[in-house]
């Protein structure tokens, strides 16, 4: 497996277009225009989504082949310790803009896009934990990577539980609200209207979806917003096949894993008092942690929190 890198220093590492399978390729001189990703998501990746300008300074990118696809990551870059971001659902690694600066001065901080997210491939099929899982650990192989404190957040949270239970790779994990669902609540999620919800949002000009998240979230920066609109636009409608019931067995996969664990969770979010006092039952390597004033988006409404917590868990190894 081999990764390609493309850094903030444009002059050194852009030198080289490379085409792969006639699908990708790099333009010469450019911070971050990826003029085609393998496959596109059934609807075009438009080209509004290239303004990023704000990778050009402060973070590498590049592509690695995982699991037969190519995933897209930005990261600060450095020799210091790695440290893992996964995003949840309609996110993707830039979304952790905000806590990766935060993290800098400590860690090496990579943050890969999904399958069917960022600038990741979009397979028309797929989605589905075992394979998110395959990408992670391929992932952690072809980047070479060791003793990584892996994050998780929401649905990049199962995906990391079930990666930490298999890869040597991994340290220690951090779970941020993850979708430990019951099957009644799964099966809710998939009945309701969430991807005739994505399907407009995806009708919607950046513009007009950077009002919309605004709208949803005043509290949060207009940055992060703006990152987030982006992100939903880049996120394939096949994605969403994620959440068709039913996912792995959350208690059995907290079972399988043999690191130090960190479950962050807020007082709105989708996790209870009573499922974090069950998870340190079944597992007890596993430590919790609540987060007040936060629900789903726990480190969009409370970074700092976030970030301390982070911090203080990894010291304490």
């Amino acid at each position: 497996m081999g990764c390609r890198k493309k850094s903030g220093s444009i002059a050194t590492h852009g030198r080289q277009a490379v085409r792969l399978g006639g699908l990708l390729k790099f333009s010469l001189g450019l911070c971050y225009n990826i003029c085609a990703i393998i496959k596109a998501h059934g609807f075009q990746r438009k080209e509004r989504m290239q303004d990023r300008k704000i990778l050009c300074t402060t973070f590498q990118e590049g592509f690695c082949k995982t699991n037969a696809i190519l995933t897209h990551y930005t990261r600060t870059g450095s020799r210091k310790p790695p440290i893992v971001l996964l995003h949840g659902l309609a996110a993707d690694g830039m979304c952790w803009k905000q806590i990766a600066q935060a993290l800098a001065d400590n860690f090496d901080v990579i943050m890969p896009d999904a399958r069917g997210h960022g600038k990741s491939s979009a397979p028309d099929d797929g989605y589905n934990y075992k394979n998110l899982k395959n990408d992670v650990i391929a992932f952690l192989t072809a980047m070479d990577l060791s003793d990584v404190v892996l994050v998780g957040h929401s649905m990049g949270g199962l995906t990391a539980a079930l990666a930490a239970g298999r890869s040597s790779s991994v340290r220690a994990l951090v779970l941020a609200d993850p979708t430990f669902l019951s099957l009644q609540k799964q099966r809710e999620v998939w009945e309701s209207d969430v991807i005739d919800k994505h399907k407009k949002m995806l009708a919607m000009s950046l513009d007009e979806l950077i009002k919309d998240r605004q709208k949803a979230h005043p509290n949060r920066s207009d940055e992060l917003n703006k990152l987030s609109a982006m992100a939903r636009l880049q996120t394939s409608i096949n994605a969403f096949n994620i959440l068709l019931p039913p996912n792995p067995d959350y208690r059995q996969i907290l079972k399988k894993v043999h690191c130090p664990c960190l479950l962050l969770y807020g007082d709105r979010g989708i996790l209870s008092d009573q499922q974090a006092k069950d998870m340190r039952k079944i597992n007890a390597l596993i430590t919790t942690e609540k987060i007040k004033n936060a629900g789903h988006g726990i480190y969009s409404d409370q970074p700092a929190r976030f970030v301390n917590s982070i911090l203080k868990f990894v010291a304490d190894l």
